[in-house]
């Protein structure tokens, strides 16, 4: 994987008999927690180029390929696995020649116990996995020389990265110079100046008329969040349940859709992408990897005022990027100039009955099946952070 083992060189991996005092922010040792470090990686040791390739975490366990190339030619592999055992993590591998002939016996692997996750860094016993971004990371193997000394050996990695969904339903979104305050009053220059945006697109039920519901929307941005203004005209609103987890989803309520990378994608059971449902009480609820709801109040700070039948909504909607992971700190993407960010919005509608009778959304989505935001960023469209 990473260590390059000649004749004068001996991998050595050091079993700890002292328990590691637990430090602020570790993780559970599991998979789920480790799963940034699947893909495929490629960078440069031992005068070679090294490709390794991990897959995703599936059935308990991670699994990787790894060869280093020397003048054209490879110099050995390696099979790699993190399995999930006994509530912990152990990372064996086994190594191979060009030949595919093995260097360890039948039965035997080079094992690495884990001792500890955080955020952005994975250490075993002899082997470190640090995150520096999403598409950069260092491994450091500790490897015993001919002369018996220890030397901790840096691997760089990048990652090979998938280009981002393609660009659709492109909204240009105006810098605000101070704060709007979240009132649902919205008298903030900006507000004036901002087009609105059509909420028009039936994603579930009958067709609607003007008398029931009217939907727009606009967008505005600051180096800390993204700011929202949604008008709705509908002729009843319905807050159902006092348990704002339960059946959020027939409520009335705006869906807020955001994919801060727009890299589009799979983000069912994920945070790839977020569904934030933001009720009349304004909880905000989305489903994480337990695949049950989850109160996110803290990432979109809301307020709604009501006249007759129509209803402003102002909201702060903090962005975070897809390393984000349940019951630890995480910090919010600063935005800027220039950024392209994934984005839908939506309002379930419910007048009268005992599951939402409409569900209506900001862009066109293909096929009979359209109440598909929830799983699939790639049917967002896109935001343009300019000026």
């Amino acid at each position: 994987m990473k260590y390059f083992i000649p004749l004068f060189f001996t991998l050595t991996c050091f079993a700890q008999n002292t328990k590691a005092t637990s430090i602020e922010g570790e993780l559970s040792p599991r998979l789920k927690n480790i799963a940034w470090i699947a893909g495929t990686w490629h960078g440069e040791a031992f005068g070679g180029i090294t490709e390794e390739i991990w897959s995703e975490p599936s059935g308990g366990s991670m699994m990787a390929t790894f060869k280093l190339i020397n003048n054209e030619k490879v110099t050995f592999y390696e099979i790699e696995v993190i399995r999930e055992v006994e509530n912990t993590l152990v990372l064996q591998l086994k190594h191979f020649g060009p030949d595919l002939k093995g260097w360890e016996t039948k039965d035997e692997t080079v094992d690495f116990p884990l001792k500890e996750i955080t955020k952005n860094k994975v250490v075993f016993e002899g082997m470190t996995f640090e995150r520096i971004n999403d598409l950069e990371m260092n491994i450091y193997v500790d490897i015993k020389n001919d002369i018996g000394e220890v030397e901790v050996v840096k691997f760089n990695y990048k990652k090979e990265s998938q280009p981002n969904k393609p660009i659709k339903q492109l909204t240009k979104v105006k810098q605000a110079n101070t704060n709007p305050a979240i009132d649902g009053i919205a008298d903030e220059n900006i507000w004036k100046h901002s087009e609105w945006h059509p909420l028009n697109q039936l994603w579930i039920g009958q067709q609607y008329n003007s008398e029931d519901f009217q939907g727009k929307y606009k967008l505005t941005w600051t180096k800390d969040a993204l700011y929202l203004l949604a008008e709705i005209k509908d002729d009843q609103l319905r807050d159902i349940y006092i348990d704002p987890l339960k059946s959020w989803w027939d409520e009335d309520c705006l869906e807020i859709f955001i994919d801060e990378d727009n890299s589009g994608g799979n983000h069912q059971f994920n945070h790839n992408a977020f569904a934030y449902h933001v009720d009349l009480e304004g909880n905000v609820v989305d489903v994480n990897h337990t695949k049950e709801g989850k109160l996110y109040n803290s990432h979109v700070i809301s307020k709604r005022h009501t006249k007759g039948d129509t209803t402003i909504w102002e909201a702060k909607i903090l962005l975070f990027d897809d390393t984000y992971v349940d019951g630890i700190k995480n910090q919010p993407v600063k935005l800027s100039v220039g950024k392209n960010i994934g984005f839908a919005l939506a309002y379930c509608d419910n007048d009268t009955s005992k599951h939402r009778e409409n569900f209506i959304g900001s862009i066109y989505v293909e096929g009979n099946n359209k109440d598909r935001g929830w799983i699939d960023a790639n049917i967002f469209g896109t935001l343009l952070l300019i000026n």
